[in-house]
């Protein structure tokens, strides 16, 4: 019997109880792995709340995570690429990552290299794909491009902070506190704006002389959506990848984007940048060589046992927390 973060009915972090969970026998497809590190996402407290999003949530009891690391134990039918005692990683659904053991899907699940960390992967395998797909396919940032970063101090911030400025981008980024600035500029955001004090559209226009950013990537939603638009140039994209704040007010596209510089914006989502199995590996293989090459580290500055993943989440919530987070089984 296997111990999990078991949710009976959804709400506040302390829904999220420690108790015997069964696992079965992996059905065909699945492989069973017991869990060595999982990585903790915003998200999660989405699903946790009742939020089906970025993806749908089960019916209660339900045991929620998307993000872990592992040693295959088990094979169910047909599974033939994976065997006992391989290490691997998952960053999609479905839920479940807040277990000690759990069966996954094997077409979803990757082969974890050798040569990298264990929890430096729980901690940045989801977001680093995401950042993959948005520094590479929503935007393909250029060296010179000016690039806006919201939230940069954050778990997903402070990864597209250091990948952009290895793709030689200059990034404006947005923060909350000067500690988180200091964050921020560590991983190579160039221009850190505490939006308390400061407006980062005026900092864009200054940094680019006027003519505004690239791209947008758009964190916290309803409160800065708009201003985010205010700060790109002629045919820029906001990339509205997540809401912290709370969904954004509808945007019109004649008065929104029209009026502004035939601007586009997109919600992209990493279920559908990863839906191909080729498109997966890709993803993995190129974030995986950039966690090996040192262009990215993770950034662990909490470490809670799995037993203890409600204090985890009452931090993350808090908003005060410096990068990322992972539970040990």
């Amino acid at each position: 019997m296997s111990k999990a973060q078991v949710i009976r009915k959804l709400g506040p972090p302390e829904v999220m109880q420690w108790e015997d969970w069964p696992v079965p026998e992996p059905v065909r497809g699945e492989v069973r792995l017991r869990h060595t590190a999982i990585g903790v996402n915003f998200a999660d407290t989405y699903h946790r709340g009742g939020i089906s999003h970025p993806w749908p949530v089960p019916p209660c009891p339900v045991v929620i995570g998307f993000e872990g690391v592992g040693v295959v134990e088990g094979l169910g039918d047909g599974v033939s690429e994976f065997a006992t005692g391989d290490r691997v990683a998952y960053g999609i659904p479905p839920l479940g990552s807040y277990a000690e053991v759990r069966n996954y899907p094997a077409d979803k699940l990757l082969h974890l290299p050798d040569d990298l960390d264990e929890k430096q992967v729980a901690a940045l395998l989801m977001k680093g794909m995401t950042a993959h797909y948005l520094l590479h396919r929503t935007y393909k940032v250029q060296p010179g491009d000016t690039i806006v970063v919201h939230a940069a101090a954050g778990g997903m911030g402070l990864i597209l902070c250091q990948w952009a400025k290895a793709l030689g981008a200059t990034i404006v980024g947005t923060v909350s506190t000067e500690e988180k600035a200091e964050a921020a500029r560590a991983a190579g955001c160039d221009y850190p704006v505490v939006r308390s004090r400061e407006d980062f559209v005026a900092k864009v226009r200054e940094v680019t002389d006027g003519e505004g950013a690239a791209v947008v990537y758009e964190a916290i939603g309803k409160d800065t959506l708009q201003q985010s638009l205010d700060c790109l140039r002629l045919m820029g994209v906001c990339a509205a990848y997540g809401h912290v704040s709370g969904p954004p007010d509808p945007v019109d596209i004649i008065q929104d984007l029209g009026r502004r510089g035939s601007l586009f914006i997109t919600r992209p989502a990493i279920m559908h940048y990863v839906a191909k199995r080729s498109d997966l590996e890709w993803t993995a293989c190129d974030l995986f060589k950039a966690i090996g090459d040192g262009i990215l580290d993770a950034n662990i500055n909490y470490e809670y046992p799995l037993k203890d993943a409600v204090r985890a989440h009452q931090a993350i919530e808090s908003g005060k927390t410096l990068g990322a987070t992972v539970l040990i089984p």
